[in-house]
C-alpha cells in the first residue's frame, strides 16, 4: 500500500466569544466547517503556512502568536491516480497538523474564489457543537482550551491527569 504524508498549519483565531473557521464543501457534497489553513508547500515553515491559509481562505492577516501544539491524524483511504485520475487504489494517509494560536494584524473578511474552501465565518463559541465540522475543529478548540504543556490534545472521552 502507498504511503503518504502531509504537513499542515492550521489557525486558531478566537476573538470575542467567536472563532474563524472556514467552509470546505466536503465529501459527498455536504458543507463542512474547518480550520483556516492547510498543507505545507516543499520547502515552506508551518508558520509562513498558516499566514499564507489563513489570507488565501478568510482575507485577514495574522501573526502565529503561540504554537498551541500538534494534532496527528492516519486514515485509509481511497485516492485517484492513473491517467485523469480514473484509477483508485487504497493509501496509507498520515496528516501532521500543527495549530498556531493567530491574531489578526489586517485585512478584511472575504470569500476564498477556486480554493478548497468557499465561506470564512465568525462563528460564537457555544454553537460550534451544532455545526458540521471536521475532527480538527474540536482537536484545536481543546489545544486552544487546554494548552497542554507537551502541545498534545487530550483524547475524548480521556482522563485529563
Amino acid at each position: 500500500m502507498r504511503r503518504k504524508l502531509r504537513v499542515a498549519a492550521y489557525a486558531m483565531c478566537v476573538r470575542d466569544g467567536q472563532v474563524l473557521l472556514a467552509r470546505s464543501p466536503g465529501p459527498g457534497g455536504v458543507p463542512e466547517w474547518v480550520l483556516p489553513g492547510g498543507g505545507a508547500e516543499h520547502g515552506e515553515d508551518p508558520y509562513d503556512t498558516v499566514v499564507r491559509e489563513v489570507e488565501e481562505e478568510t482575507g485577514y492577516r495574522v501573526e502565529p502568536t503561540c504554537l498551541l501544539g500538534v494534532d496527528a491524524h492516519r486514515v485509509t483511504r481511497l485516492d485517484h491516480f492513473g491517467p485523469r485520475g480514473l484509477l483508485r487504489r487504497p493509501v496509507d494517509h498520515h496528516g501532521v497538523r500543527l495549530v498556531y494560536e493567530v491574531r489578526i494584524t489586517g485585512g478584511d473578511l472575504r470569500f476564498e474564489v477556486g480554493g478548497s474552501t468557499d465561506l470564512a465565518a465568525w462563528q460564537d463559541l457555544a454553537a460550534v457543537p451544532g455545526l458540521t465540522r471536521v475532527p480538527l475543529v474540536d482537536a484545536g478548540l481543546r489545544l486552544w482550551r487546554e494548552r497542554p504543556p507537551a502541545g498534545r490534545p487530550t483524547p475524548p472521552g480521556s482522563p485529563k491527569g
